[in-house]
C-alpha cells in the first residue's frame, strides 16, 4: 500500500538534527520505505543526512510518503510526531 500526506512543520526551530533523529528513530520501527519530498528533492527518512539537507523550517509543507505493508502506522507515528512538534514547543 501507498500513502502521500502532506505535513506541516510546527515547531519553532524546523527539522534540525533533533527532530530529524525522532523522525528516524520513528520510521526505523516500521518495514515500510518512508520518503519525504519537498522542492524537488526526495529523500529517505531514515537517513538524518538526507532529512537535514531539506533545510525544513517552521511553516515548510512536506510530503510524506509511505510504501509497505505497515504504511498506515509508519504514516500515523510521523502524523503524531509531527504534529507535536517533535515534543519541542
Amino acid at each position: 500500500m501507498r500513502l502521500e500526506e502532506s505535513m506541516c512543520v510546527v515547531n519553532r526551530l524546523g527539522v534540525h538534527a533533533r527532530p530529524a533523529a525522532a523522525i528516524v528513530q520513528t520510521v526505523l520501527k516500521f518495514q515500510s520505505e518512508v520518503h519525504i519530498l519537498h522542492a524537488g528533492s526526495r529523500v529517505n527518512a531514515k537517513s538524518i543526512m538526507g532529512l537535514l539537507t531539506l533545510a525544513a523550517t517552521c511553516g515548510t509543507e512536506l510530503t510524506v510518503v509511505c510504501e509497505g505493508d505497515d504504511s498506515e502506522a509508519a504514516m500515523a507515528a510521523i502524523k503524531a510526531l509531527f504534529a507535536s512538534g517533535f515534543g519541542e514547543d
